[in-house]
């Protein structure tokens, strides 16, 4: 992760580098905080899992936290993935707060069946 830039304005947006080829689609990212002990907080909320996309070394992505539509742009070598969270309040407002990404290559699910 490189930064978070604009914390609780319009233009709140994470900035990710891509450091070898994968799917961006194997990856969450979380607003947390961090403990008095300095642990990261199991207190995780916002979960954006992003769309599966196949993204290359070198390319950024970029979360907003605002209303959009997903894209890409080229430029010059590498490309530009812009992602929306949709959100309609700002996640990244107080100082405590820490963005947490999530590498999951595997994961179930189980929808409820009542007996």
């Amino acid at each position: 992760m490189d930064k978070i830039i604009n914390p609780g304005s319009d233009g709140e947006r994470i900035v990710l580098n891509v450091l070898e080829d994968t799917d961006i689609g194997e990856y969450l990212i979380l607003d947390t905080t961090y403990t008095s002990s300095g642990k990261v907080s199991n207190k995780v909320r916002h979960p954006y899992w992003f769309p599966d996309k196949k993204v290359k070394k070198g390319d950024k992505v970029v979360l907003y936290t605002k209303e959009g539509s997903n894209k890409s742009v080229q430029k010059t070598e590498n490309t530009i993935h812009f992602f929306y969270w949709n959100l309609k309040s700002f996640v990244w407002n107080n100082e405590g707060d820490y963005a947490l990404l999530l590498h999951v290559k595997e994961w179930e699910s189980h929808r409820v069946q009542p007996e």
